[in-house]
């Protein structure tokens, strides 16, 4: 009978709290109507989670060869985010869009990163900045573009 290690479990673990973290990021954007919201950054450090898990953990067996580096697979997480960041970024008109919602998902999959390389602390405390930055400088910036005749929604 196939039953899950306790080293299973803990990814199990590792992953849950890469969905929770991702989707309170996403909790906040969906709350201000972005077309990326609260599913979306929740695959986003779940994807990140398992890649990183995978690159530490599920090649093992060649730890032994001097080629082998783990970090290889959570390097390419930052360049496949990019691209996908990248096409949500448009320009309309003279506002750009999309800024934010691609920071974001970049911050969720380095969030998942973290969470798959076992920095729990810093994953937790890397969301706390990432929604004090969404939440209190988006009221900042309401502030200093006060008055503006311009659009700036990022």
């Amino acid at each position: 009978m196939f039953l899950p290690t306790s080293d299973s479990i803990q990814i199990f673990y590792q992953l849950l709290l890469a969905v929770f973290l991702g989707a309170i990021i996403g909790f906040e954007r969906e709350v201000r109507g972005k077309p990326a919201g609260l599913r979306t950054y929740a695959m986003v450090a779940l994807g990140a989670c398992l890649f990183t898990v995978i690159s530490i953990d599920g090649f093992t067996a060649f730890s032994g060869n001097s080629n082998f580096d783990p970090a290889r697979i959570a390097s390419n997480v930052v360049v496949g985010i990019g691209f996908l960041g990248g096409g949500l970024i448009f320009l309309k008109g003279d506002a750009v869009r999309g800024l934010t919602t691609a920071a974001g998902l970049w911050i969720s999959a380095a969030i998942g990163v973290a969470v798959g390389a076992e920095l729990y602390w810093p994953a937790v405390f890397a969301t706390a900045i990432a929604l004090v930055i969404l939440i209190i400088l988006k009221w900042l910036e309401f502030f200093i573009h006060r008055g503006r005749v311009d659009e700036v929604s990022l």
